[in-house]
């Protein structure tokens, strides 16, 4: 099960293929090779990566 790096919440939705999104700490989070990559979504409807906020530890899922 995916759980976010950030506020470590297994309250993820799908929100298309690979994409998810976090309703404990509202980010974006996309699914690439077993790596999470995570994105906050800016007013404009941009997304910012967070990627370097975290280790890679943080961001692989073990399948």
């Amino acid at each position: 099960m995916l759980k976010c790096p950030n506020c470590k919440s297994k309250d993820i939705g799908k929100i298309g293929v690979n994409q998810y999104y976090c309703w404990g700490c509202f980010i974006e989070l996309s699914v690439s090779k077993g790596q999470i990559f995570t994105h906050q979504v800016e007013e404009d409807g941009s997304l910012s990566s967070l990627d370097d906020l975290f280790s890679d530890d943080d961001r692989t899922i073990s399948m």
